[in-house]
């Protein structure tokens, strides 16, 4: 009897130098858009003379600049991942997030997987060799090569075109 449901496959996942890549792409993104964010709110605070809103965001104490970091991050994971299921670093990796049936993950499962990018320690759950982290097995999703992927899925529709010489 055959298999009727696609489903992912070790040789179609990002590999651990890709998701390190993607980590190390995004935290400079995301530190880029705290960066920006922060000027944007000062010079729009000094443009309308509202100097209250700009002095905060220049006198930020050590909560205030984690929670607005946090938010940052959350935002742009979750947006980003919602509506084009990768991020900035996984455009450059060529990788994209999906369900283990290689189709485009829920809402909640990105909310789930963002917000497990919160836990203490989970940037280590990669180490060994496991390529999944945690916030990927807690979300149910995956990450894989968007090339890999789509041959891997075209094959498994059209097994009659598989060794084909192309």
């Amino acid at each position: 009897m055959k298999n009727k449901e696609f489903a992912i496959t070790e040789n179609v996942l990002a590999s651990q130098g890709q998701r390190f890549l993607n980590v190390i792409i995004d935290s400079l993104f995301i530190y880029i858009l705290v960066l920006s964010a922060g000027t944007t709110i000062v010079l729009i605070g000094e443009a309308t003379n509202n100097f209250a809103v700009s002095g905060w965001v220049e006198n930020m104490n050590f909560v205030e600049i984690v929670a607005y970091g946090l938010l940052i991050l959350f935002l742009y994971y979750f947006l980003s991942e919602v509506y084009f299921s990768r991020t900035l670093a996984k455009l450059v990796t060529r990788t994209v997030v999906v369900r283990s049936d290689g189709s485009k993950p829920t809402i909640k499962m990105i909310f789930i997987r963002t917000i497990s990018r919160f836990i203490v320690f989970e940037s280590l759950s990669y180490l060994g060799g496991i390529s999944r982290g945690w916030h990927d097995s807690l979300s149910g999703t995956y990450v894989v090569k968007k090339e890999k992927l789509a041959k891997s899925k075209h094959y498994f529709q059209h097994p009659e075109e598989f060794g084909r010489v192309e």
